[in-house]
């Protein structure tokens, strides 16, 4: 498999997160929803790492390395590096807390997260997803 076919098949197995993401809006499960659009973020942006031949890390966060090698995509994708990268460390920094909840005050996920969070997770999400999409050569979602 090359680099260009190995970021597509990320590029769509984020695009199939995202669909569970909006299935999830429509059930009212807002913590759901942004758990699911923090990984399929994850799993664009690491598609896009592959097709620009760079090593696919471990990590939840790869905005710092997007960053790091900008000038590895073209024009368009470089230009949205900044937001991208962004919305990469938001999500991530909501990974455990939309899952498990918040230890501390001992809220459950549930108790969290409202429609309006799970709006701009999904607004955010889709926005990658398209940069992504255009990147990686997938036809529309």
């Amino acid at each position: 498999m090359t680099n260009r076919e190995g970021a597509g098949s990320y590029w769509r197995r984020a695009a199939v997160i995202y669909e569970e993401a909006e299935r999830l809006a429509q059930k009212g499960v807002w913590h759901l929803v942004v758990r699911r659009c923090q990984e399929a973020v994850e799993l664009a942006l690491k598609g896009a790492l592959l097709w620009a031949g760079l090593e696919v890390p471990r990590l939840h966060d790869v905005g710092a390395i997007l960053r790091r090698h900008a000038d590895r995509f073209p024009p368009d994708f470089a230009r949205a590096v900044p937001r991208l990268a962004s919305t990469s460390r938001r999500l991530r920094a909501e990974r455990e807390l939309s899952f498990y909840g918040d230890e501390e005050s001992g809220l459950p996920p549930e108790e969290l997260y409202t429609a309006d969070d799970a709006a701009e997770a999904l607004a955010a999400a889709e926005e990658v997803l398209e940069h992504c999409r255009t990147l990686v050569g997938e036809g529309p979602a």
